[in-house]
């Protein structure tokens, strides 16, 4: 177990880390798409829901 937390530490500092500037703009990416998917996928549901109370 102890070996492999060491390898697990020496691997992790290879790993190239975003900088925090980056971090900031992905997230920000990642909100926007998920507020953009959600506002579409509920336009559709008010959309089909409409037609459903017309039929109905």
């Amino acid at each position: 177990m102890m070996q492999y937390l060491k390898d697990v530490r020496s691997e992790m500092r290879h790993v190239s880390w975003p900088s925090r500037h980056q971090t900031i703009a992905y997230t920000a990416v990642v909100i926007g798409v998920s507020i953009a998917t959600a506002l579409y996928l509920g336009l559709w549901d008010y959309v089909f829901s409409a037609i459903i109370q017309k039929i109905i």
